[in-house]
């Protein structure tokens, strides 16, 4: 082994940031047999030294800015968050310092400058640990797949919404009970709005549908809706119709019936049917599922979270990185030539399962009815029971455009013999 250590600039020191020194340190003449050169830390970039103890101190720095700037070949970033990350990753990069980085917030934003950075200075930008952890899922997109076109990915990319309604179909038990367990048990943040609201699946659901459709896709792109509506009732008539509900991040390549292609792109809670792959992702685990033309179906399935896992997926990039440094070679770069436009959600197709209180009454689901058929939504299945003098009524839907199916459910909470509109959910995974 005659090649020079590959020096290695840290920026962040939390728990993946922690697991990644561990493995460093503990793998390191393994990973210098895998790279063809050793794999020296040069620096970690920290807000507060003390706060890390069991870090040599020679190591640990407040300049961020001064490390990336030092004599290093690779930058590794397991900060998160947009500013000032984004300054120092582009100043590494134009530098020729190539990055790895799990923060897909940043990505989901500014991949587009990051990639022409990397592209400029010829250095190395990857990311696997970004989106769903340990799981082996944004190589085989960008690369594996690459001789293959595409059409959907659907997955459950976070860890704590699936934890927490994974719970409530077990349990019965409410959101915010079950939120609170998920705190106790380490699987919330303290402010747990990035998970429950959607924020991290839709940056996750903008990286997946870059790599997947060859086109730039940001989080302000995609389409988002968290959790925190869900009610027991809503799990309780998934269950009655054999389905659970997961937040999934759906993105899909649809042709029109012009022929041209465009890509949509959302985040949502969804009624899956019990029988489908993702139904049995249970707790904290995450699982994509990816449709193409020639490959058919698969699926990845694995920890999508927490310092050990996503540190696996860091290393994974760095090893990659620092052979290419070693054997002169370079990763795949930005691959965003389709240029697909992006849907709107009220474009995007999808059906409805619609639960109603009505009155129980002659000519009630005539009236219904005839709304759907007025905007062109055609009724699956239907289902009603009696209570007296109301009675409930559950509408589930073909496949038709959203601003379609909204204007249905509008129209329908106006009509005299519907009393309440109890929930509106998506339902995906089966036949439209």
């Amino acid at each position: 082994m005659s090649h020079r250590p590959i020096r290695v600039a840290l920026l962040g020191c939390g728990t993946v940031g922690t697991e990644v020194i561990r493995l460093l340190t503990q793998q390191a003449d393994d990973l210098a047999a895998r790279v063809g050169a050793p794999i020296e830390l040069t620096g970690v970039a920290v807000r507060r030294p003390n706060k890390h103890p069991d870090v040599p101190a020679h190591l640990l720095t407040t300049d961020a800015a001064a490390l990336v700037a030092s004599d290093v070949d690779v930058v590794v970033e397991v900060i998160g968050g947009l500013d000032p990350v984004r300054g120092l990753l582009l100043d590494a990069l134009t530098a020729g310092k190539s990055v790895v980085t799990a923060n897909k917030a940043l990505l989901a934003e500014s991949a587009a400058d990051l990639f022409a950075a990397a592209d400029a200075s010829g250095a190395d930008l990857f990311f696997e640990a970004a989106v769903a952890g340990a799981i082996p899922l944004l190589r085989p997109l960008r690369e594996s797949l690459a001789g293959d076109r595409i059409t959907k990915v659907m997955g459950i990319v976070n860890g704590t919404t699936n934890f927490i309604l994974s719970a409530m179909d077990e349990t019965g038990a409410g959101y915010a009970e079950t939120l609170d367990e998920a705190s106790r048990l380490g699987y919330a943040e303290a402010d747990p709005t990035a998970d429950v609201e959607g924020y991290d699946a839709a940056s996750k659901a903008a990286i997946l549908a870059s790599l997947s459709f060859h086109t730039r896709v940001t989080a302000t792109d995609v389409y988002r809706e968290g959790i925190t509506s869900v009610t027991p009732t809503d799990i309780a008539a998934a269950r009655g119709l054999n389905r659970t509900i997961k937040l999934l991040a759906i993105c899909e390549r649809v042709t029109g019936e012009d022929g041209a292609e465009s890509v949509a792109v959302r985040v949502h809670p969804a009624m899956i049917p019990r029988s489908h792959p993702l139904a049995t992702v249970g707790g904290a685990f995450n699982a994509v599922f990816v449709e193409a033309d020639a490959a058919g179906q698969l699926m990845f399935y694995g920890q999508g979270a927490g310092g050990a896992p996503t540190a696996s997926a860091v290393l994974g990039d760095l090893v990659a990185v620092a052979r290419n440094l070693v054997g002169g070679g370079h990763g795949p770069r930005e691959s965003a030539y389709a240029a697909l436009p992006v849907r709107t959600i009220d474009q995007a197709s999808t059906r409805y399962h619609v639960s109603l209180d009505v009155a129980d009454r002659a000519g009630v689901l005539s009236t219904v009815a005839s709304v759907f058929a007025e905007h062109d939504v055609s009724i699956a299945a239907v289902r009603q029971e009696g209570r007296r003098r109301d009675a409930s009524l559950v509408i589930v839907t073909h496949s038709a455009p959203e601003a379609a199916l909204r204007s249905t459910v509008d129209k329908i909470a106006g009509l005299p013999v519907v009393h309440d509109v109890v929930s509106v959910m998506r339902v995906e995974g089966e036949e439209s």
